[in-house]
């Protein structure tokens, strides 16, 4: 039994999140969430969220509490890049790529937890 939960389109790039996710990958879903609220990272608040969300998921749909799930799985996709440019001088432009992501989590039961 798995709980999915995602956030797609992030306005952060892949690569800064990635380095809050590889934290948070194979611990208990309560230490990940307490990790990531005390980390100094901008990411973490935005991978908090998503382990959150999939926990309520669990709640709710099978009556699992957030202390006996595990983030299984955990990976950052790149989503659509925007393409802005800068003036600069003597009539150039330079281009700015504000870059987004996909963050996905999938949480399961730590093993020997049944559903209710």
């Amino acid at each position: 039994m798995e709980f999915k939960a995602s956030h797609r389109f992030a306005r952060m790039s892949a690569r800064k999140v990635r380095y809050v996710a590889d934290q948070v990958r194979g611990q208990n879903a309560k230490r990940a969430e307490s990790m990531l609220k005390f980390s100094p990272k901008r990411a973490a608040v935005l991978v908090n969220k998503v382990v959150a969300n999939a926990a309520q998921h669990a709640d709710l749909h099978a009556g699992i509490q957030v202390e006996d799930l595990v983030v299984e799985k955990i990976w950052i996709d790149e989503g659509p890049t925007f393409k802005r440019w800068r003036p600069r001088a003597m009539g150039r432009a330079t281009p700015i790529m504000k870059r987004t992501c996909h963050i996905n989590v999938v949480l399961a039961p730590a093993p020997g937890v049944e559903a209710e």
